[in-house]
């Protein structure tokens, strides 16, 4: 009889990060490091669609940002920028409050209780993000996921008939050139599929490959997913369904982001709401922890009860009634068949 392929005795946090784990947007340390006004490219880059469409040209609104930041690096204002540049400005990244130390502090919920050890249950955290993939690798937060979904560049592109080279040319000034991943917020539903399906720790397994529920690596009922607001309603709804749990957080300092967590909430679109702290005084602490553990008994229980379903009781002796030890001690009356035998 085959076994299954994973013990589904793992939680996954699934983290959007801009406005999430972070107050603003995780490009402001490279426009500062370049000189460049945020503000005016971010206008410019909303209103890029809008530009194109009256030129006769179709934008998807998910590539605009990343097709103009390498515009500024053809034209001049992020010249030279490369992925190293990328990942040492993730480095002054700046975090919300309580992190990254709650990254480390929610794996250990997953330790406060003896059974929960006996059943090696574990935590990881994964960071899926419209952002930098490689601003995200050089934060403060990138030594405590597990994964990171989110875009990429491509530097120095391989020229037409590199395939008929028998060696390339190795650039001395490495340059961003072309978009090489792209996540938007509805991509972002296949990266929760691939950490459910095992597909990010084993290759042999593709994320459209048929795979019974008991075989996925991570539930999905087994997940918590945190976000900012209405840009994540489609990872909200994909974890919601699948009876995990969906957690929207705010801006402290913004009313505006309050109201707009709670209309989520009173739209049955996620579970609860919170401040974007991460201290262990904060709501949005104690509501991550109490839903971590209410997670961990219930795969306690789930385990415990395949193991009582599936395991046989050994044979034993069996202690005879009363009745029975009476019966034998009464004298026997010769029976004709007695006689027969």
């Amino acid at each position: 009889m085959p076994a299954n392929l994973f013990p589904q005795n793992t939680i996954a946090l699934i983290w959007d990060f801009d406005k999430t784990l972070i107050p603003g947007y995780m490009q402001s340390p490279l426009f500062r490091r370049y000189g460049v006004d945020e503000a005016a490219f971010w206008q410019e880059t909303n209103r890029l669609a809008a530009h194109y469409r009256e030129r006769g040209y179709h934008l998807s609104p998910e590539i605009a940002y990343l097709n103009h930041l390498l515009t500024y690096v053809q034209a001049g204002p992020l010249a030279g920028l490369n992925n190293r540049i990328l990942q040492e400005c993730g480095r002054d990244i700046q975090f919300y409050p309580g992190l990254p130390e709650f990254f480390a502090l929610a794996q250990a919920f997953t330790r406060e209780k003896p059974e929960y050890v006996k059943h090696e249950i574990t935590l990881e955290h994964y960071v899926v993000s419209t952002g930098l993939a490689p601003m995200i690798r050089g934060s403060a937060i990138a030594g405590h996921v597990g994964g990171i979904w989110a875009c990429e560049f491509i530097e120095n592109p391989l020229p037409p008939g590199f395939l008929r080279q028998k060696e390339l040319p190795i650039e001395a000034c490495a340059e961003i050139a072309q978009i090489g991943m792209v996540i938007d917020n509805t991509t972002k539903t296949r990266a929760i599929f691939e950490i459910n399906k095992g597909t990010n720790r084993n290759p042999a397994i593709d994320v459209n490959s048929k795979i019974s529920p008991e075989d996925r690596r991570i539930p999905v009922a087994n997940m918590i997913y945190i976000a900012d607001g209405p840009s994540d309603v489609p990872s909200f709804a994909v974890v919601k369904k699948g009876g995990g749990q969906a957690y929207a957080v705010y801006n402290p300092v913004k009313p505006e982001e309050f109201e707009q967590n709670d209309r989520l909430l009173q739209s049955g679109r996620i579970h609860g709401y919170g401040p974007a702290d991460y201290r262990p005084e904060s709501s949005t602490f104690q509501w991550l922890r109490l839903h971590i553990r209410h997670l961990s008994d219930r795969i306690v229980a789930d385990r415990e009860a395949a193991v009582a379903a599936r395991a046989t009781r050994p044979p034993r002796h069996l202690n005879a009634t009363p009745e029975e030890i009476a019966a034998r001690q009464r004298p026997q009356t010769p029976t004709q068949s007695s006689f027969l035998e």
